[in-house]
C-alpha cells in the first residue's frame, strides 16, 4: 500500500469516528469532539468541512461551555442526508419506520398482524403497503442508505434466510430477498432476529446507554434474547444465538410451537399469561390488555396471573445471570409492562437462583424504548454502511462542493 493509499485509509477512518460519535451521541463541540475521537483540533475542522460540504452535518453558532478560550461551534447531523426504512414482523403486529442519521425517528406506522395471516410474500406486501401509511409519506429511494428487518424467529444473518419462525408458521423463507424484489430498490436489506437488534437498540439509544454487558429479554407470543459482550453482539456460528425462549423447562410441559415439549416461552409467554387468567392461550393481545387493565384495577385473578407469570421470569432469568453475567437485564415486549406489576416477585425468583458474585453486579429494568425497540435496531444495523465508511456515499458530493468553490 503507497503513502496515498494509507493516508486515504486513515481519512475514510477518521470521517467514521466523527459520524459514528454525532450518531450515538448526539451534536458535539468541536472541542468535543477532539475530546471523544482523539483528533487535533485542525483535522476535527478539516473533516467537519468536509461533512458539511457533503450536506451530512452542519454546524450552529458557537457555544460556550464555561472554559476559557473562543466557543466552539456544535456539530450536529443532517437527519434526513441519509435515511434507513426499517420494518418489524411479530405474531400481532407490523410496522414500519423511517430513521435518520442520529437516530431521528422520521415517520412510524403500525398495524395488526392477523395470525392467520402466515403467507410471506403476502406479509412483505403489507410492510412495502405500510411506507405509504407513514406521515411524511414514502421517501425518495435515493436518500434510503438500505433496509433493516426485525423478525421473530431464527435468521441466518448472512443472507436473511428465516429459517425457522414457529410463532409465524415460517420455515426457510428467503426473507431478504423477497422484500428485496418487492421494493425494487439496490439497496441491501438486513434481516435479523428482533431480540438482537432490541439489545442493539436498547444499547444505543434507551435504558441500556453505557452499559456493555446486557442480557435483553424480549416476551410476545414466543421469548427470545440478545446479549452484548463487551459492547459486541453475542451472534453465534450463524447469526442463531439467543434463543433463550426454547430453553427446555419442564420434560412434562406443554407442546411449544417449535415442536419440542416444555420450552420458557410456553411458561412466560403471552399465552401463559392469559391462561392463568381464566382466557384461551390464543384470545390475542386485546384480551391481554384486558388482563393488564384488570390487573391495574385490582382484579386479584389477574394480578395473581401477572406475578406467577414474573415469578417464573425470574426463576429463569437466574439461570441466564448465572451463564451471562451482565451488568443489566432489559425487558422488553410485554416484560417491559409486566415488570412494575411484577417487579418484587421477578427479584425475589432471580435472587433465589442465582450466584451470590453475579447477582450483586446486576440489575433488571423494563426496557426504554419499548415495543419500537427491534424496530430501531433495525434502522441501526441499516444506517451502518454510513456510519462505517461516510466517505464512500457521500464523498464525491465535497469533492464537488470544493471543486466549485475553487
Amino acid at each position: 500500500m503507497d503513502l496515498g493509499q494509507r493516508s486515504e485509509t486513515v481519512r475514510r477512518a477518521n470521517l467514521s469516528a466523527i459520524v459514528r460519535t454525532l450518531h450515538e451521541e448526539g451534536p458535539q463541540s468541536r472541542s468535543d469532539l477532539v475530546t471523544r475521537t482523539g483528533l487535533t483540533r485542525s483535522a476535527i475542522r478539516v473533516l467537519v468541512g468536509e461533512l458539511k460540504a457533503a450536506g451530512l452535518a452542519t454546524e450552529d453558532r458557537a457555544v460556550r461551555h464555561g472554559r476559557p478560550g473562543r466557543p466552539s461551534p456544535e456539530v450536529s447531523l443532517v437527519a434526513g442526508a441519509a435515511v434507513a426504512v426499517a420494518f418489524s414482523i411479530g405474531v400481532d403486529t407490523l410496522a414500519a419506520a423511517v430513521v435518520g442519521m442520529g437516530g431521528t425517528l422520521l415517520g412510524l406506522s403500525r398495524t395488526d398482524r392477523p395470525r392467520g395471516h402466515k403467507v410471506a410474500s403476502a406479509v412483505v406486501d403489507d410492510l412495502v403497503s405500510l411506507l405509504d401509511h407513514l406521515p411524511s409519506g414514502r421517501p425518495e429511494p435515493e436518500t434510503v442508505v438500505a433496509v433493516g428487518v426485525a423478525v421473530a424467529g431464527l435468521v441466518r444473518s448472512r443472507d436473511g434466510l428465516v429459517e425457522n419462525a414457529p410463532n409465524l408458521g415460517w420455515t426457510s423463507v428467503p426473507l431478504g430477498a423477497l422484500l428485496a424484489a418487492r421494493l425494487g430498490w439496490s439497496i441491501p436489506v438486513v434481516v435479523r432476529n428482533e431480540s438482537d437488534l432490541g439489545v442493539l437498540a436498547e444499547h444505543r439509544r434507551g435504558a441500556a446507554v453505557g452499559i456493555d454487558d446486557v442480557l435483553y429479554v424480549h416476551g410476545e407470543v414466543g421469548v427470545g434474547g440478545g446479549v452484548l459482550v463487551d459492547g459486541r453482539p453475542m451472534a453465534g456460528a450463524a447469526g442463531y444465538a439467543g434463543e433463550i425462549g426454547h430453553v427446555p423447562v419442564d420434560a412434562n410441559g406443554l407442546l411449544c410451537r417449535c415442536g419440542a415439549i416444555g420450552c420458557w416461552e410456553t411458561q412466560i409467554g403471552a399465552g401463559a399469561i392469559l391462561a392463568r387468567a381464566g382466557l384461551p392461550r390464543d384470545a390475542g393481545p386485546e384480551a391481554l390488555d384486558d388482563v393488564f387493565a384488570a390487573a391495574e384495577a385490582g382484579d386479584v385473578v389477574a394480578q395473581a396471573a401477572i406475578e406467577t407469570t414474573g415469578r417464573t421470569l425470574g426463576s429463569g432469568l437466574g439461570g441466564l445471570v448465572n451463564t451471562f453475567n451482565p451488568r443489566m437485564v432489559v425487558l422488553g415486549g410485554i416484560f417491559g409492562r409486566l415488570h412494575p406489576h411484577a417487579q418484587q416477585a421477578i427479584w425475589e425468583e432471580l435472587e433465589r437462583h442465582t450466584l451470590p458474585a453475579p447477582r450483586a453486579m446486576v440489575r433488571v429494568v423494563p426496557a426504554k424504548l419499548g415495543v419500537d425497540a427491534p424496530l430501531l435496531g433495525a434502522a441501526e444495523v441499516a444506517l451502518e454502511s454510513v456510519l462505517a465508511d461516510p466517505a464512500t456515499r457521500f464523498g464525491h458530493r465535497a469533492r464537488v462542493a470544493q471543486l466549485a468553490s475553487a
